[in-house]
């Protein structure tokens, strides 16, 4: 019988549709060009890049936030970004239904730490105030998911940009 996690091993292909890195090129492309230097990495202010499947670099959010600074890009010995003006990602910010504010346990730390402000509370007659996400101001950053305390938020590839 054929098991596709088995068959994944062998490939260069991530599962998860969140992309690389910000600006970086289509996922294909990024692997067949990329040498895993890791001069993205050495080069993140936030250090939230790190070796990935294959030791390809990739962004963990669990580290922190993305600051759209572009080190990466510049670092970078091959032509695996695209240029700074057009977007960085297509990501999005996503709350789980594990949010602690959603099983009626006050919580607001992932509004505090959403310096666009797209995380915002909607007060509740008699219940706790629970999170709204406004994806037109969600920059993707990923500041909302080191701070959750039951890992209820997870940034995800997103239609609207």
């Amino acid at each position: 019988m054929f098991d596709p996690s088995r068959r994944r091993l062998l490939t260069r292909r991530r599962a998860a549709a969140v992309p690389r890195l910000p600006w970086a090129i289509e996922d294909t492309a990024f692997t067949d060009a990329c040498t895993r230097c890791g001069q993205c990495q050495a080069a993140c202010e936030t250090q939230i890049i790190v070796q990935g499947d294959g030791g390809f670099p990739e962004v963990d959010f669990q580290r922190g936030e993305c600051t759209f600074c572009y080190r990466c890009a510049a670092a970078c010995p091959e032509p695996l970004f695209q240029a700074q003006t057009a977007s960085p990602w297509a990501v999005k910010a996503q709350i789980g239904d594990s949010c602690l504010a959603r099983q009626r346990i006050e919580c607001r730390s992932c509004g505090d730490a959403c310096e666009p402000q797209a995380i915002r509370f909607r007060l509740q007659v008699g219940g706790v105030a629970t999170p709204e996400l406004d994806l037109q101001q969600c920059t993707g950053c990923g500041g909302c998911v080191s701070v959750c305390p039951v890992s209820a938020i997870t940034m995800t590839q997103s239609n609207q940009e």
